[in-house]
């Protein structure tokens, strides 16, 4: 096989697992589920940055995964934070109980 027919399976794995992402956001209540759903997201976005970089034969697609990732770490330990702030002080981490910046 060549590298071609590699690629489309790297994009359909990409876009089963943003599909997945999506459904996940869209329906779930649960903070940390949500969040991990964003987290596969992030990875299937990643995995097709690499997948074209590797296409087209140029590093700044691969470059930008680096990005990616540390913004993704960054956004980890922040919503982290926030949601063990909430549990502490809700006792409940449902995403439709929660209303702290309502007035």
């Amino acid at each position: 096989m060549d590298l071609a027919t590699y690629s489309y399976y790297f994009l359909a794995v990409s876009a089963a697992m943003f599909c997945i992402g999506v459904v996940g956001v869209l329906t779930k209540r649960n903070a940390i589920i949500v969040f991990m759903c964003v987290e596969l997201m992030l990875n299937a976005v990643n995995l097709s940055m690499v997948t074209f970089s590797r296409i087209h034969n140029n590093a700044a697609g691969t470059m930008f995964v680096f990005f990616v990732m540390c913004v993704a770490a960054a956004e980890a330990v922040v919503g982290l934070a926030i949601i063990i702030a909430l549990f502490r002080n809700k006792q409940d981490i449902d995403i439709n109980n929660v209303n702290l910046f309502k007035w």
